[in-house]
Order: structure tokens, then sequence, then C-alpha cells
């Protein structure tokens, strides 16, 4: 597979997003580790999860168990994968999610995931959702204090605008190494935040990044598009909305969310459709 790169790490340019696996609707146990040996072998190096990914309150780092379990049973080299939790947003149980950015809580929060995923430092660690009840820099300067400490070996922030992602870098003294927001064909919002993770040279993660692809009501002759361009090229419309994020900025590393081992399958063959440049200006609208 193609190679990009966070921080110090290259990685696939596909990677699998595992909270599908662990919320509501969730698959089977088995199910889902094949879903994740299938995005190994497929040569998916980078999975992405969060202590939050779980369905009741007693049952916390659900999915992050999960990925250790599949990581365990493996039959293969897994020293090359890179797996990427978060912390500061959390599920009660009633199906709500709530925000806890404290310092205290954070660095709490790290340490119970690394020993859910049984490793000495977390390869990525994520500030999650900014707490209006915290000081964003209070949050951040909690990531910063367990990179300095060795718990995590990279630090990255999730759902963050423009101003936030200059003031985390400046925190965290330079290190700041991945963004991961929202961004999709039906969500474009955080364009801006691409296009500055693309000057600063950190990885621009995004999360639901086939957000809205299979709702042709939904996305009008965008859609349209995307359905276009996939049978020019005889793939699926998800893996022409892969290519195109990846066509944004060499940047960009899309985490698909899978459940099943053929949608993953499917998805980590995008880095190798290479569309023109015609293809991505029309799929961009412009």
């Amino acid at each position: 597979m193609q190679q990009r790169r966070i921080g110090d790490t290259e990685l696939g340019a596909i990677g699998l997003g595992g909270m599908p696996m662990s919320i509501e609707g969730r698959p089977d146990e088995e199910r889902s580790i094949a879903t994740i040996h299938a995005a190994l072998d497929a040569g998916i190096t980078l999975i992405d999860t969060a202590d939050s990914y779980h369905l009741k309150a007693d049952e916390v780092g659900h999915n992050e168990e999960l990925i250790a379990k599949a990581l365990r049973s493996y039959g293969g080299d897994t020293s090359g994968v890179l797996v990427a939790t978060k912390g500061g947003h959390l599920r009660p149980g009633d199906g709500s999610w709530t925000l806890n950015g404290r310092p205290d809580y954070l660095k709490k929060a790290a340490k119970a995931s690394a020993q859910r995923l049984g490793v000495d430092a977390i390869g990525l660690y994520q500030f999650h959702r900014p707490d209006p009840e915290v000081p964003y820099e209070d949050s951040v300067g909690a990531i910063r204090d367990l990179l300095d400490e060795g718990v995590i070996r990279m630090a990255g922030i999730s759902n963050a605008n423009p101003e936030r992602i200059r003031l985390s870098q400046e925190i965290l003294g330079g290190r700041l190494v991945s963004v991961q927001n929202q961004f999709s064909p039906a969500f474009r919002s955080s364009e801006p935040e691409l296009e500055l993770c693309a000057e600063l040279g950190i990885a621009f993660l995004p999360w639901s990044p086939l957000g809205g692809i299979a709702r042709a009501g939904g996305l009008g002759t965008s859609f349209a598009a995307f359905q276009r361009i996939a049978r020019k090229y005889d793939v699926s419309p998800q893996r022409v909305c892969l290519a195109w994020e990846l066509a944004l900025a060499p940047v960009v590393i899309p985490i698909p969310g899978a459940s099943r081992p053929e949608s993953i399958r499917d998805s980590a063959q995008a880095p190798d459709l290479e569309l023109t440049a015609e293809d991505v200006a029309e799929l961009s609208g412009e």
C-alpha cells in the first residue's frame, strides 16, 4: 500500500476506524476480529480507536480491548501497526456522549488505555474533543505532560479548528503530529483545517470519510459525480471517495469505519486508484 507519514512513522495511506465494532449495531466479536485481520492483510497499519467506543457504562475501552485481542491473535507481523486512541469523550451508557477535558482525568485515561492496549507507551494519543468547561490549553497541556513522561509516543488532537491547531502546536513545542476531524463529501467544513495541516506538515485524519456517500438524495449532483467516476474505473463510489480525499493533500490519511471484512478490503484499495486532475476537480465541485 502507498505510504504516508504521521510524525516519524510511515503508515499505509488508509487506516481503519474501530468505532462501528463497539457502539450501537455492532457485530459479534468474531466478525469484528475478522474485520481487523482483513485490514491487516490488506496492508493497513493504522487503527484508530478511543476509550469511549463502547455501549454500556461498565465496558469503557471495549474497542481498545477488541483491537488488542485481534492483534494478539493475528498470524502475521504486527510490529509496524500504529494503534491511535483518544481520551476526553465519554459515554455514560445511556446512548449520550459527554466531555471531560480535565488534565487529571486525561492522564488517568491515557494510562488506562495503555493498559487495555497492552503497551508500555501509546503510539498516538489524541485529545478527543474540546471541553467547554476546561481551558483548551490545560487539556492539551496534559497531553504534553503525557508525551514528556513517555506514557505516549506521539500526540494528536481531534475536532479542532485552525486556532486550536496552532495553539496545540505551540503548547506541544512543535510536536503535534495529527489532527482528526470530520471530513467527507457531505461534510466539508473542515477544509481550512485540512489546508492548515498540509501547510504545517501535520497528518490530517478524516473521520467518517464516507459520510453521505451512499445517500444519493443527500448529495445530489456531487453523488452523481462519484457514481459516474466509479463506473468509469469499475470500482465502488466509496473507493472513489477515499481516492479523492487522498488526492487533496499528501498529509491526508482517511480512517473509514468498518465492521465487515469486505468493506475494509474495498477501502484499502483506494490508494491504488489514480484519479485524474479533472476527476478531482469534478468531485471537488470546481
